[in-house]
């Protein structure tokens, strides 16, 4: 929503009025731009090249610019896809404002306020210079210029601001840089009016132990007097204060004091104080202000590792772009809240801002929500200059030093650290936060933290067991449906257990797509550039979103399926860094799952009990008794819910009561008492049942000529043939037995057997057996069915995503529906979960087609379903590699690797002990069941049910 400028001024007016009335000392804003991307100010605007440039025109603020049709667009590697005669588009922007102050301002200090604007910003108000040009996007800077404001009465604001700087390093750390740039004011512009004598900033270091320090930074002191703090405490109450004197001209005062057994702040336990702090003179409060803060201790322990509190963490964080698809990096509360949220969904503790620092209510709400933040200077693989970065760290943390959240800066990315800048931050910080580099190449280590990037499982296994604390931040670039989930277990795993890791930082959450204003509003992420997020642009949750839920889950229950001396106990370990299980709560549900034919999916709940916690510490182990009662085998499965402290679900957990062979009762029917009618040609031979027709031919062994129960063709068939190994046909049989008709096929080579039978009751079933010797990527059995007469697929098993031999987490089993898209993950239209893919663990599976509905069904465990054609990662081959056909049966799927191993094939296996190809030795047998056509089951349908937010997985 765009409000009229003349209603933001009113507004304002009215809030500066009643905060004039109820805080006369304290600062008074009053905002030139909109607040956000949802709530901008028009402003006149001349862009000079590109797209409606040469005129002036308007434009919204806060906004990227080409996000409202101005210039040109580009991606920070064009240079590298253009080549060496490229140019960076170049454009500048020429704002023009009016605006008005209030009358009883004068007397005060007022100040014009850039929270972000990219790149050269040259300010003037009146036709006077503000100050010198500011340089740099990501950083708030400020001008006073109360010397050149006309009270009561209209001032003009002139901005110019340059896309590409004046000063090459600027350009060099923020512009040349593998993400998309823009140009313009990207982020609010506001007026702050203070009393002559005020408060600038403040910078707190509040420790564990309750000790409280505060460096207070006055402006303007011309008496003496005295700065006090009263911290408060999250209901109010006063539980700590400090004074100390103020001479005249003091521009700096320390307070300290104590508080007694201070909430402490974690990302699992955000507690938050604030405090007041007062300028006073005379008797006379000048002025006040308050920051809020949490008490905290870290530390880097050398050889050891990182502790907060006297406690050793990880992170299990990701990277994070300030990011919306329509406005850019032009965002809003409710966004920022939905990425806080969306990462503490994953069960990540940790975030890294890359690669520059972000907007300020981002990081409250990592204060008060929970996550360790690495606050980063601008830098991707070049830095800045000494001068100019000297300049933006001191503006990053003035900004932010008062987040309890943030425990690291970062100086830069992989290689865009400029040294001379590492002892900078501490003159600001008055906790003294570690600085770390964050690159991508060994050697690079600093603070005792090695940061080195996209290291793989054996290359990390020797990092972790030198001298260093090691902490990547980044690894496992998910471009497309590759890394990030995908070959994490393994990795996790490995950091979990080893004393001198850090955990990491995943690369990345969001894939990077804008909408392109040039280009009719398609969503564009450059190729192969920007596709990198376990969420798409408008935050699409993609199959390693729920994978990284169970693998980063601080409830970990190791239990594949129920052993047959279950009693109800289930192991758990507890990988809280501070909560005590106790502090969790559970429920389990005993379910009953929708049938094929149902008209909906998913189970009947048909009882429940929430149970009580065990007390298990932090990092320990223990046993969950669910106390089931005496009947829970003769329902179809336990579902298991853990729930945080505060409400949230951890992870649901689902393990069905018994066999593949159990869940098909009712399903498949073998009873029939008409006879199989058999039709033997020269080239065909044709079984009928149930008006279901299923043809074999005599010189390949294939299915085919299916036809079913509706009358209609059904065009399934082209197998079975072998995805691994080798076969050749070698002749086929057939024997009336006296429940049906029986057709074995026989093969030469790894093709064992195969046996068909027809029932009476019109279900075929397939037995086979294969035997294999050696490293395969897949094996099992294929058919075809034409792609584009699938509607949908609806299936007792693991889902709804997809699944990788290296990424088998995140789903569940249920009776899951999918309808059916093209998605191909990390491009348009990002719709999820994707309908093509290895599925995992079928029981049933029913395939709605415009032909009619075909079921088909395993009565053993484990079984992969492949459907359809699809690929993982996008290259001059895609990858991995597909089984012939492309409707596949199959005992063993292949992994997948990422974007950064440059040999595909080769390196995936360097992931870890998953993400080798299948070590096959020996004979393989299985037993499918197919119905042509939609089967009568026993039983009636339940009633739906409104599934509440917690039962949506």
């Amino acid at each position: 929503m765009r409000l009229p400028l003349a209603c933001w001024l009113t507004c304002l007016s009215l809030l500066w009025s009643v905060a004039s009335v109820a805080q006369p000392t304290a600062k008074q804003v009053q905002y030139l731009s909109g607040t956000d991307n949802t709530h901008t100010a028009t402003w006149d605007f001349y862009c000079t090249g590109g797209r409606k440039s040469g005129f002036w025109t308007k434009i919204q603020v806060p906004s990227c610019w080409e996000q409202q049709g101005f210039g040109s667009y580009n991606y920070g590697r064009d240079y590298k896809t253009y080549g060496k005669n490229f140019r960076f588009a170049d454009e500048k922007g020429q704002y023009k404002h009016s605006f008005t102050v209030p009358a009883a301002w004068q007397g005060k200090r007022v100040y014009i306020v850039f929270e972000g604007s990219m790149t050269d910003t040259e300010v003037k108000v009146n036709g006077q210079p503000a100050g010198a040009i500011h340089q740099g996007a990501f950083y708030r800077f400020k001008y006073d210029i109360t010397d050149k404001l006309r009270f009561d009465q209209p001032n003009t604001l002139e901005v110019t601001v340059s896309k590409m700087s004046a000063d090459a390093s600027v350009n060099n750390a923020e512009r040349l840089a593998d993400y998309w740039i823009f140009g313009g004011i990207f982020r609010p512009v506001y007026l702050e009016a203070y009393p002559e004598q005020f408060i600038s900033h403040t910078a707190i270091d509040a420790k564990a132990d309750g000790s409280f320090a505060m460096n207070v930074f006055l402006k303007n002191a011309k008496q003496a007097g005295q700065v006090q703090a009263e911290i408060l405490d999250a209901q109010g109450k006063t539980v700590g204060t400090a004074q100390a004197n103020v001479a005249a001209t003091d521009s700096l005062v320390k307070l300290q004091t104590k508080v007694t057994k201070p909430l402490q702040w974690t990302a699992e336990t955000p507690n938050l104080y604030r405090v007041k702090v007062s300028l006073k003179a005379g008797g006379n409060t000048l002025y006040q202000t308050s920051d809020k803060f949490g008490f905290r201790t870290i530390q880097i322990r050398r050889g050891d590792g990182i502790y907060v509190n006297g406690t050793k963490v990880k992170m299990k964080g990701i990277n994070r772009h300030s990011w919306w698809p329509e406005t850019g990096r032009t965002l809003n509360d409710s966004i920022h809240l939905m990425d806080v949220k969306l990462i503490k969904e994953m069960n990540m503790n940790a975030v890294r801002m890359s690669h520059y620092p972000p907007d300020a209510r981002f990081l409250e709400l990592c204060d008060s929500l929970g996550l360790y933040v690495l606050d980063e200077l601008a830098g991707w693989q070049k830095a800045y200059s000494t001068p100019a970065g000297e300049k933006l760290v001191k503006e990053m943390v003035i900004k932010d030093v008062n987040h309890p959240s943030i425990i690291f800066w970062s100086n830069g990315n992989e290689g865009g650290t400029n040294k001379e800048l590492d002892d900078d931050f501490g003159k600001y910080d008055l906790s003294n936060r570690p600085v770390i580099h964050a690159h991508h190449r060994p050697g690079n280590a600093y603070n005792g933290i090695d940061c080195n990037h996209y290291e793989n499982y054996y290359s990390t296994q020797k990092i972790l067991a030198d001298s260093l604390i090691y902490m990547p931040t980044e690894f496992l670039h998910s471009q497309d449906d590759g890394g990030a989930a995908v070959g994490l277990h393994d990795m996790w795993e490995l950091h979990w257990a080893a004393k001198r890791s850090g955990g990491g930082f995943l690369w990345a959450l969001i894939d990077e797509g804008i909408v392109r204003t040039d280009q009719n509003n398609i969503i564009d992420v450059n190729g192969v550039n920007a596709p990198d997020g376990v969420l798409g642009p408008h935050r699409e949750k993609e199959g390693s979103f729920y994978a990284l839920r169970e693998i980063f889950s601080p409830i970990k229950i190791d239990l594949p399926a129920l052993p047959k001396s279950f009693k109800g106990k289930v192991p758990v370990e507890n990988r809280y860094h501070f909560t005590n299980l106790n502090q969790c709560f559970f429920q389990w549900e005993l379910v009953n799952y929708r049938k094929p034919g149902d008209t909906f999916a998913g189970y009947i709940t048909q009882k429940k009990a929430r149970i009580g916690s065990p007390s298990v510490a932090p990092l320990a182990t223990g046993n969950l008794d669910l106390k089931l009662p005496k009947d829970w085998k003769n329902y179809d499965a336990i579902v298991l819910s853990a729930y945080d402290p505060y409400k949230n679900l951890v992870y649901k957990w689902i393990w069905k009561t018994g066999s593949p062979e159990k869940a098909l009762d009712g399903i498949v029917a073998f009873d029939g008492k008409q006879p199989v009618a058999v039709t033997d040609s020269d080239s065909l031979l044709v079984l009928k049942a149930a008006d279901i027709t299923v043809g074999f031919n005599k010189k390949t062994g294939n299915i085919t000529d299916v036809r079913g129960n509706n009358g209609d063709k059904l065009s399934f068939g082209n197998g079975p043939v072998l995805v691994a190994g080798n076969s050749t046909f070698a002749g086929l049989t057939h024997r009336t037995e006296k429940d049906g008709e029986v057709v074995e096929v026989r093969y030469t080579g790894d093709l064992k057997s195969v046996r068909w039978k027809m029932y009476g009751t019109g279900w075929v079933s397939l037995e086979y057996e294969y035997a294999l010797n050696g490293d395969f990527p897949f094996t099992g059995i294929s058919f075809t069915y034409p792609e584009n007469y699938v509607l949908s697929a609806k299936w007792l098993g693991k889902g709804p995503y997809r699944v990788w031999k290296n990424r088998l987490q995140g789903v569940t089993t249920n009776v899951w529906e999918n309808a059916y898209n093209n998605t191909q993950t990390g491009a348009a239209p990002w719709i999820y979960p994707e309908f093509k893919g290895y599925f995992a663990d079928i029981t049933w599976l029913e395939m709605n087609t415009v032909e009619g509905k075909f079921l088909v069904a395993s009565k053993e465990p484990d079984m992969f379903v492949r459907l359809l054609d699809f690929y993982g990662l996008s290259g001059v081959k895609p990858f991995p590699a597909l089984p012939v056909g492309n409707f596949s049966f199959l005992d063993r799927i292949p992994p997948l690797g990422t974007k950064l191993a440059l040999n595909i094939d080769a390196n995936t296996k360097n992931l870890g002990p998953n993400s080798e190809l299948n070590h096959v030795a020996g004979s393989t047998k299985r037993t499918l069941y197919f119905f042509f056509g939609l089967p009568k089951t026993t039983g009636k349908e339940q009633p739906y049910t409104v599934p509440t937010k917690n039962d949506l997985f």
